[in-house]
């Protein structure tokens, strides 16, 4: 007897059933476990390999993924020597899509399990690694960004499978160096890019979202350059009353060496090839995003306040103007200190004229600058010529350049707008990312045809990489249920 035909059509009400279930009766604790394991990218946590945290969830991933039992799904967990390990999974075409003509087009899914580091701030009853879930938030870190990928990834295979619906062949490539830079993963594109096919479509499911009100697909995400500024004036630390005024500060030369890549005034980056144009559709899609979103933009950090006359200042942004204010975190280059040494703890800090100074540098790019050619113009910048003929370098450096989507096909404008309809009542919205994701870059070189899908849950307040970090579970519902009808309408 032949085999029954899979359907066309899917039917998005028992899709947001079973996802719903599925998330309610079983990811949430998976996820509740996985945030309880420290699993540190490598950056920081170098003794990772001993520490075996990137192990167990890689572990833990692949074993729900196998207890899962989707239909011809095999699944491998691949560990180059020296290098991090990833999960690789791969579900062939259904009968019917393979039966169709452009069939060998295939739909790649990719996230990450490995996370930030602590940080400190988190609420007195919250931590990083003792998970919470609370008013649909599931607190910890590494939840949101990104250890849900996996299992949503696979409860959206699971509801095609569950309907019997055509779909494309499908892989997944969850990697474990991503808030590293993924300095491992292009080794793995490399080894597996024969097994990843004509890849047609990317679902990235590690960005974020606009609101928590409607399906947001990223249209661009910023490069990054980072490394460690060191001004070196002497060997060692000197009683500051009979040295200072005479022996520079270490802090007043990095202040002067900053000078030349930022004014400190406005905060505007100086060299001219570390700007780009905005695109004019991009623009577009910014101004409909800023009139969506409007004083959401700015309102949704946690600003420092205090008490003034018996009314509550708060402290202020660059910028009110909601279309400014979306341009200045997605297309402005940017420069953060995320990290200081040389410097004691206030408790420990006596009269002393410190010996240097260190700063870690990261400086987020616009979409269409090459990082690798920004960091050797940043090197030059800041190490030649050196105030006092102190010994100033910059080292450590890392570099990922940022990403541009593609145009849009109609089916995958179509399929995108149905979906945010079905799943939250809204059409989808379009919004740029001030993050970086190294892979996203990597993939449009090597499958420039392909659609891409980049989302993710990372909306107002869910702080990643910060303290108090949650993953907003309601809104992972409906972004599973919306994957799973993107791929089913995948020609």
């Amino acid at each position: 007897m032949n085999a029954p035909v899979p359907a066309s059509v899917l039917n998005p009400s028992q899709v947001i059933e079973e996802v719903s279930r599925a998330w309610n009766e079983d990811i949430v604790q998976q996820l509740t476990d996985y945030i309880r394991i420290p699993a540190k990218s490598p950056m920081f946590d170098p003794q990772w390999k001993e520490h075996g945290y990137i192990d167990t969830v890689v572990r833990n991933a692949a074993t729900w993924v196998e207890a899962q039992k989707i239909e011809g799904l095999k699944l491998e967990v691949i560990q180059l020597e020296g290098r991090t390990p990833v999960l690789f999974f791969e579900v062939p075409a259904s009968r019917g899509a393979a039966d169709q003509a452009g069939s060998a087009q295939t739909v790649l899914m990719y996230g990450h399990l490995d996370k930030q580091p602590e940080f400190t701030g988190w609420r007195q009853d919250l931590g990083p690694w003792t998970p919470r879930y609370e008013d649909g938030k599931l607190y910890g870190r590494g939840g949101a960004d990104d250890g849900y990928a996996v299992y949503a990834s696979i409860t959206a295979i699971a509801a095609l499978k569950s309907q019997r619906v055509a779909h494309p062949r499908i892989v997944g490539l969850i990697e474990t160096c991503e808030e590293s830079g993924s300095y491992d993963l292009l080794p793995y594109v490399d080894a597996l890019r024969a097994r990843l096919g004509d890849v047609g479509l990317v679902i990235c499911l590690d960005s974020g979202a606009g609101n928590y009100d409607q399906l947001w697909l990223t249209t661009s995400l910023r490069g990054m350059a980072s490394g460690v500024l060191k001004v070196e004036i002497l060997t060692e630390g000197v009683h500051s009353g009979d040295a200072s005024g005479l022996v520079p500060s270490s802090f007043r030369i990095l202040r002067q060496v900053l000078d030349r890549l930022e004014d400190s005034q406005t905060g505007r980056l100086l060299p001219a090839s570390f700007h780009c144009e905005v695109p004019a559709e991009r623009l577009r899609q910014a101004q409909a995003t800023a009139a969506i979103l409007g004083d959401e933009l700015y309102r949704r950090f946690p600003w420092a306040h205090y008490d003034c006359g018996g009314a509550t200042t708060f402290a202020l942004p660059t910028t009110s103007d909601p279309l400014q204010a979306l341009l200045a975190r997605t297309w402005t280059p940017t420069l953060s200190v995320t990290g200081v040494d040389g410097m004691p703890d206030l408790q420990n800090a006596g009269n002393v004229l410190r010996p240097y100074t260190a700063f870690k540098l990261s400086l987020r790019l616009p979409p269409l600058v090459d990082a690798a050619q920004a960091v050797q113009e940043l090197k030059a910048l800041l190490e030649d010529n050196a105030p006092y003929q102190a010994r100033v370098t910059f080292e450590g450096a890392s570099q990922a350049t940022g990403w541009n989507a593609p145009g849009m096909t109609p089916w995958f404008e179509q399929a995108l707008n149905a979906a945010s309809q079905t799943c939250y009542g809204a059409p989808c919205g379009y919004i740029g990312q001030g993050g970086t994701i190294p892979l996203m870059n990597m993939l449009s070189v090597g499958f420039p045809k392909a659609q891409m899908m980049v989302c993710g849950v990372l909306g107002p307040k869910s702080n990643a990489h910060g303290p108090n970090e949650f993953l907003h579970v309601p809104y992972a519902r409906q972004l599973t249920a919306a994957v799973a009808q993107v791929i089913a309408r995948m020609p």
